[in-house]
This record gives C-alpha cells, structure tokens and sequence, in this order.
C-alpha cells in the first residue's frame, strides 16, 4: 500500500481507502462488512469512509459492529464521516451549530468510537454562515470530539472564504475537500480546485472511481440484474446510463478496455490506478460488494507505473480532453512557501 500526506496535514492516509455509500445497509451486512474491512485493513487500508445519510444511519452502525468487533488498535485506522442530512426535521439538517454538534454525537455513538477522525461538511450550506460552521467544527476538535474537518462537493469560493474565515478568527480551518472524480467526471477537481491545492495544499479524497461501476465495462451489453443501477433509481449515474449521451458512453468505454487489455490490467484497475495517479489526490474511495471486487480494486496500486504518458495519452485521445496529471513536488514545494508567508 502507498500512503500520502492529507494535503498539508502531518496525517498519512492509504491511497486506496474503503468505502460504504450504496453498499452498507443495503447489499453488504454485518457478516460481509466484517469479512471486507478486513481485508482492506489487512492489505494496508487506513481510512475507512461513512456519512450520518449513508443508509439513514444504518452504515455507521455495521461500521462500529465491525469496528466493535476487529478491536483493531485506535491509532492504525482513520475513520471519515460527514454531516449534513441527519432527518426530516428543520433542526436535522444543514450545517448550523445545533446540527453538527448532534451529528457529531450520534455518529460517534452508531460508530462506537471515541473520536472522529476526518469530520466533513457533506454539501454547502445556503442557509448557515460559513463563519458558524467553521466556529462549530473548530469547537469540536478544541473539545477533542474530531481531529480535522473538512467539505465534500464545495465550490472553491466556498472553501477559500472558510479558510479566510477561520484564518482571520484564528480558527481550525478545513484540511480536505471530497468529491467524485473519475475519468469522465473530472473536471471539479482539475480546474476549480486545482488553485486550491497550490495556494493551500488542500487535501482531497475522491468518490465514484469507477462511476459507478460504468467504468468496470459491466454496463456495455447490458444492465446486470441485482447490480448498482438496477437497484437504486435516483442515483446519478443512473442518471447517466438513461441519459442521450450513454451510446457515447459506452462507445469510450469500449475503447478503454482495449487499453487496460494491452496493459493486462482490467478497466476498473486502469480507472482507479488514472485517478491515483493524480497527486494532488490523498486517498481513492473504493465502494464494493465482494470479496473479488475488493481483491481486483487493490491491485490497482501496483500498477501505477503502468499508465505511463503513452497510456494517459491514449486515454485523453478517447474522453476528447486533457487530463492534468500534476507534478506532486511541484505542489508540496509551492504549498510549503504559501504556508510559510
């Protein structure tokens, strides 16, 4: 396992971490969310991902089941979690000062651990100041409850008035930001964060690497039965698959297996070992369903050396766009003057 600093944190992460969006709660319970954390553990995964909306709660809760159970030492692993949708009632939702406190409770609680780790803001919040949901982040980690927060899906405007914010009010401010990224879903990261990431040396943790299994090829005969999109109808890859664009789609898919097959890789190894090969990225979220899939999506580190500038622009020829494969000294060496001034 390769492990990174998150951003300008001294905390080193694995480059592949564990997932339980649309998994826990759903088509993985206790028995298998044990057997899977497992392995991840076992293969050198450190960070392990939820949210208080995975589920409804429910993923927490066969998270600290397995947790409960592994007695794996407190200081081996990092547990990431978000707030934002805790219920149907105005005080259950958002990031006001009410709601992130009580979250932060009952995750604690449903997660059966001391601490958070990694605390993320899950979307913007129209209706709270920044400022107060920096000041209740900085009051959870000053109260011991967290150890850094961070945005998942913020725009860059948002996040650099919560630096500034918390900067001006010396004040804790966020250290990572979360979003989806994947070979065609890619431009969040590349283009509004990537100032971010020189000016502040955020940190970041991406989602949906293979799109939702798209990038697996799984999806280019047909709709397996019992598979992601056939199961959950309002999800956005779902809405991607019934878009005008799919045939498009799936022709590119088409020819990205020809290039994990000249490799002797498979696709969804090709699409995670692309997305790590961005270093400005800290930490791939890998979401599955088995003991295969898992096995096949942790091999994907050790062929990193594999996509080399021949390969990447292959891939850039197909998806018809330039993909920014960042220099990581050139970042690390910016983000120490920036932080020194």
């Amino acid at each position: 396992m390769e492990y990174r600093n998150l951003g300008n944190t001294g905390l080193n992460v694995s480059a592949l971490s564990f997932g339980s969006y649309l998994t826990f709660g759903h088509s993985v319970d206790v028995c298998l969310a044990e057997k899977l954390m497992n392995i991840a553990y076992d293969a050198g995964i450190n960070l392990f991902d939820n949210a208080e909306v995975y589920a409804l709660g429910h993923s927490e809760k066969i998270m600290g089941e397995v947790l409960k159970k592994a007695q794996w030492p407190r200081d081996t692993y990092v547990i990431m979690t978000k707030v934002f949708w805790g219920g149907g009632m105005p005080t259950q939702i958002g990031l006001h000062r009410k709601h992130i406190y009580e979250a932060c409770h009952s995750s604690l609680m449903r997660l059966k651990i001391d601490y958070i780790d990694l605390f993320l803001c899950h979307r913007p919040d129209p209706n709270t100041p920044i400022i107060e949901t920096v000041r209740a982040m900085n009051s959870l980690i000053q109260q011991g409850k967290i150890l850094y927060w961070g945005t998942s899906e913020w725009k860059a405007s948002q996040i650099i008035e919560a630096i500034l914010i918390a900067q001006m009010n010396n004040l804790i401010p966020p250290s990572l930001e979360q979003f989806e990224y994947n070979m065609f879903w890619s431009d969040h990261g590349e283009k509004e964060l990537a100032d971010l990431f020189l000016l502040y040396n955020l940190g970041a943790t991406t989602t949906m690497p293979l799109l939702g299994g798209i990038l697996t090829g799984k999806y280019n005969e047909k709709i397996p039965h019992n598979s992601r999109v056939s199961r959950h109808k309002n999800t956005k890859f779902r809405d991607v698959i019934f878009s005008d664009e799919w045939r498009d789609t799936i022709q590119k898919v088409d020819k990205l297996v020809s290039i994990a097959q000249d490799i002797g890789i498979t696709l969804a190894q090709l699409a995670i070992a692309w997305c790590l090969k961005n270093k400005y990225i800290s930490s791939v979220i890998v979401g599955v369903t088995n003991e295969g899939q898992l096995l096949e999506n942790l091999k994907s580190i050790q062929y990193l050396d594999a996509i080399d500038k021949n390969t990447i622009s292959s891939i850039n020829s197909i998806l018809g766009k330039k993909v920014l494969i960042p220099n990581n000294k050139e970042r690390y060496n910016y983000a120490k003057i920036k932080t020194t001034v």
